[in-house]
């Protein structure tokens, strides 16, 4: 009787507790966000979105700056061979069995590479969201004073459905 008892025990041991664990929030955002802040002055936020683009495009500028250098490599080497010996310096999905790595001095250039790409992505990124800004600063700035804005917003969902709609309104109205 005992050894039938442990394993349900057991069991009810690891699942009641997960069993008060609800499955969503009603709320969206429950921790707000530091950037959302009106707080912060402008080129922190600027500083913070430069900072995301900057790193986030590292894994695709290492990827292109490593490709960029096996292709360098691969014609220095042998002028882009397709033969089984050719192909030892040629990029990743061209590459044969007993590839040549790539020389520490290489792999520093691929990184310098690939994170200088990175700055300018970055850079490119900031001065875009600038011009952008400005444009839209301008237009508010020429807009006459005492001029009516009118700013469109999706309709918002009504409770009404179209059931309850068709059931007020006389069949003369439909």
């Amino acid at each position: 009787m005992k050894i039938k008892i442990m394993p349900l025990l057991l069991l009810l041991l690891t699942v009641l507790p997960i069993i008060n664990i609800p499955a969503q929030t009603t709320q969206t955002n429950v921790i707000p966000s530091i950037l959302e802040s009106k707080e912060l002055p402008q080129w922190v936020k600027d500083l913070r979105r430069w900072e995301i683009v900057a790193f986030g495009s590292i894994p695709f500028t290492m990827f292109t700056a490593t490709f960029a250098m096996d292709m360098y490599r691969w014609n220095n080497a042998n002028g882009l061979s397709f033969t089984d010996e050719g192909r030892r310096y040629a990029p990743w999905p061209l590459k044969s069995a007993g590839a040549v790595v790539m020389k520490s001095k290489e792999q520093e250039t691929v990184f310098i590479a690939a994170a200088s790409l990175s700055v300018a992505i970055a850079v490119a990124d900031q001065i875009i969201v600038q011009v952008k800004r400005h444009k839209a600063r301008k237009r508010a700035e020429a807009i006459p004073v005492g001029s009516t804005i009118i700013t469109r917003k999706p309709m918002p969902d009504d409770p009404i459905t179209d059931d309850a709609v068709s059931e007020q309104l006389s069949p003369d109205e439909l």
